[in-house]
């Protein structure tokens, strides 16, 4: 614990953590503020180009930090507009972008590869103030010029530049720290994972390397005394830090609402569901009885008083699609069998009267919880059930849900092995200590397996394989779209989420997980 009442989270062009950040922060109560480090492109964000500019990629970072909701939703869309339409080797975004979705946001200038500072690491102080000129235009006083110490060369060479042209154009310093790991000892296992990531050994000589140790999280002691020439620039951090103040709602649930058809009697989604569930009730039983009768009128009643009827409609819309289209639909399983709405509308097929299946187990009225039905379709028919629901909903109103695969226990000890040159065998037999068992990591692996919790001891190289993989294991490791997840939003996906593209196909997803969702 090193006090700090506020922390910051700014991934490289995507907000991918934030929901989980934000939450974790708020249970500890540390201030979240909320960011993102995008990717400016050196022209349109749009044009498929790079060695434009003075940055050889053709872009330039900049951190941006969200002051309001208002911050943040324009965060949001910047950051769905870099991968739906400015992905070029990296989500990219432009200047043109900033001066539309600039309101409610502060940008600090970034690091090394910031515009402003790469230019006066050079040297260049007219092309410097050029670049800090056109972002005051953009976010007038809402932009800081950064300084960062990292023990690097180029930030030396590009201090005095920074700090005159902060006095010149009356442009605040903001100290800051670039944090890729939590503690100093960690810097290794970093520099492990970015071997991972770039397929090297970490032996080679011919790769980036992070010389310093200097990127884990700073005490306000070590802070001040680094930046003890420029106090301004530390009082800064705590004027942001007090401009920032972002609130998501959070257990509001947002229902699309399910077109009813004009011929329709009524335009009440309560009333139009139990219409087709009577329907439905006459079609799956022939003896109607009085407990069948009022089972449904108390489910419906629960559905009434949560809220939910345009869910059941909604889903019972697509099912009967599906069929219609001779798209296999399974019969249902889990708690949702144990809905007659469910069963009447011919979303499941199975009789709850009939097994006496619970509802409660499914909905209950005293635990407010979103309805979890799972369906499945045969996967040759998916794709036009999605495309069925993107039409239905509008295209900006429809996407898939993307999922991160992790580090586990087992691909952390192959993954840093292979990083570290050792040879095959040797990582393979460790490996194949760990039990095949779910969740499983590697401490409750040395509960388990007392040869596995010495291997450890075996060498120096064998206790850093161990140490980097307890390190590494759980982190992302790759972005893919999730086999069954749809998200459906009554307005525009970018009010809610933003949104992710994958490079490898065109599938559009959200950038919140699942859970997060």
């Amino acid at each position: 614990d090193i006090g700090m009442d506020t922390i910051a989270v700014t991934e490289h062009g995507n907000l991918f953590s934030l929901i989980p950040f934000y939450k974790e922060a708020k249970k500890a109560g540390i201030k979240p503020i909320l960011g993102c480090e995008v990717y400016v492109a050196a022209g349109k964000h749009n044009e498929k180009t790079y060695e434009k500019g003075n940055n050889k990629w053709g872009y330039y970072h900049l951190v941006l930090l969200a002051q309001n909701n208002v911050g943040y939703k324009n965060l949001m869309k910047l950051t769905t507009i870099g991968y739906l339409n400015g992905f070029y080797y990296r989500p990219r975004i432009d200047k043109d972008l900033l001066k539309q979705y600039n309101e409610g946001l502060i940008a600090t200038s970034g690091c090394l590869a910031g515009e402003v500072t790469s230019f006066a690491v050079k040297g260049d102080y007219e092309s410097a103030k050029k670049a800090a000129l056109e972002h005051v235009e953009i976010f007038d006083d809402r932009f800081f010029i950064e300084l960062q110490n990292h023990g690097i060369q180029e930030e030396q060479q590009a201090r005095p530049i920074l700090i005159k042209l902060s006095k010149e154009l009356n442009i605040p310093l903001v100290a800051t720290n670039d944090n890729h790991y939590s503690v100093q000892e960690h810097s290794d296992a970093h520099d492990v994972l970015f071997c991972c990531g770039m397929g090297k050994f970490q032996s080679d000589t011919n790769r980036h390397k992070y010389e310093p140790e200097q990127f884990y999280i700073k005490t306000v002691d070590e802070m001040c005394d680094i930046f003890k020439d420029t106090p301004s620039a530390i009082e800064n951090t705590l004027k942001i830090a007090e401009m920032c103040n972002v609130d998501i709602e959070i257990g509001n649930i947002h229902l699309p609402n399910f077109p009813i058809p004009s011929q329709s009697k009524t335009q009440d989604p309560d009333i139009y569901l139990k219409q087709i569930c009577l329907n439905g009730l006459k079609i799956r039983y022939k003896n109607i009885t009085e407990t069948i009768k009022k089972r449904l009128e108390y489910e419906l009643g629960v559905i009434k008083k949560m809220g939910f009827a345009g869910y059941f409609l909604i889903t019972q819309d697509f099912v009967q699609y599906a069929k219609g289209k001779d798209i296999p639909v399974g019969p249902g399983r889990g708690s949702a069998v144990g809905s007659l709405v469910a069963y009447c509308l011919g979303i499941t097929n199975v009789d709850p009267m009939h097994y006496n299946l619970i509802f409660e187990r499914f909905l209950n009225p005293h635990r407010v919880t979103m309805p979890d039905i799972d369906i499945d379709f045969c996967i040759e028919g998916r794709e036009k059930v999605i495309k069925y629901i993107k039409d239905r909903y509008g295209e900006k109103n429809v996407a898939q849900i993307i999922t991160f695969g992790t580090m586990g226990a087992k691909s952390s000890i192959r993954d840093v092995g292979r990083v570290l040159g050792m040879d095959y065998g040797s990582v393979d037999r460790v490996a194949k200590m760990i039990p095949n068992e779910p969740k499983m990591t590697i401490e409750k692996a040395m509960d388990m397996n007392d040869d596995f919790k010495k291997v450890v001891n075996e060498s120096e190289m064998h206790k850093k394989l161990i140490n980097h993989s307890q390190t590494l294991e759980g982190m992302h490791r790759h972005a893919s779209t999730h086999a069954a997840g749809i998200v459906i939003t009554p307005n525009q996906l970018t009010e809610h989420v933003p949104l992710y593209k994958s490079p490898s196909s065109s599938d559009i997803a959200t950038q919140y997980d699942m859970i997060a969702l």
